[in-house]
């Protein structure tokens, strides 16, 4: 991997399900107990805010009880280290990567520890629970809801990453069930623009076949690994 210069990685669920964080599919996902129609849409929040509320202040609160894992703390290192240009897209709402010392990150499906008004706009920090109702500190509207991208909205900052991705010489995709789009349309891109794909799953993935490598097994081994013949 010398001809490495520009690298962006994309994580979900499995990077941090080794830290004891429930994926949201298979057979002990949150989805097993929750329709993504109750919890997970617009139509959701506005037809039963305390439920959705709930749900999102219970996931905060669980992360308390979880520590990175050595996948986040490769990914740190690499990012303190590397001396291109390096992006961690991550569709985790988790704060695991920051609290493992990744700072060239992207939360493109928002975070459990961040709060949204959804009459301004504004996003704040957010550690504790947030009942409906509360109020925004900038515009005073009783508004503030969890900063989650619900299914049928749109992620952040989709130009950044796919100009990152036009730019990138490598992309690797960790732990992603390959069946959430846009994310799991990013190796199309990646292959578009000419760049080298990897993906390091515990198991195939829905979009395996588009990656030139897949490398199984789990994050915590896999991503040192990676970050090793990286870094040399």
């Amino acid at each position: 991997m010398t001809d490495i210069r520009n690298i962006v990685i994309l994580t979900g669920a499995g990077i941090s399900a080794e830290s004891g964080l429930a994926t949201f599919r298979g057979p002990d996902g949150l989805w097993e107990g929750h329709r993504v129609e109750d919890v997970c849409t617009p139509e959701a929040l506005a037809r039963n805010p305390a439920l959705v509320h709930r749900f999102y202040d219970e996931r905060r609160a669980k992360l308390a009880e979880v520590a990175p894992n050595p996948a986040h703390e490769a990914l740190a290192a690499l990012d303190r280290a590397w001396p291109g240009d390096l992006l961690i897209v991550t569709q985790n709402v988790d704060d695991l990567h920051e609290r493992a010392g990744a700072t060239r990150l992207l939360h493109m499906h928002g975070e459990l520890k961040s709060a949204l008004c959804a009459a301004c706009g504004k996003a704040v920090a957010w550690a504790d629970p947030l009942p409906p109702g509360s109020v925004c500190a900038g515009c005073g509207a009783p508004s503030l809801r969890p900063d989650i991208v619900f299914f049928g909205e749109m992620p952040y900052e989709m130009e950044r990453i796919e100009e990152a991705l036009a730019q990138a010489d490598l992309f690797v995709s960790i732990g992603t069930s390959g069946a959430v789009y846009p994310a799991a349309g990013f190796v199309q891109m990646a292959r578009h623009y000419g760049t080298r794909t990897l993906e390091l799953n515990l198991d195939p993935s829905a979009g395996s076949s588009y990656f030139e490598e897949s490398r199984l097994g789990p994050a915590s081994e896999l991503v040192p690994e990676l970050v090793r013949d990286l870094l040399g």
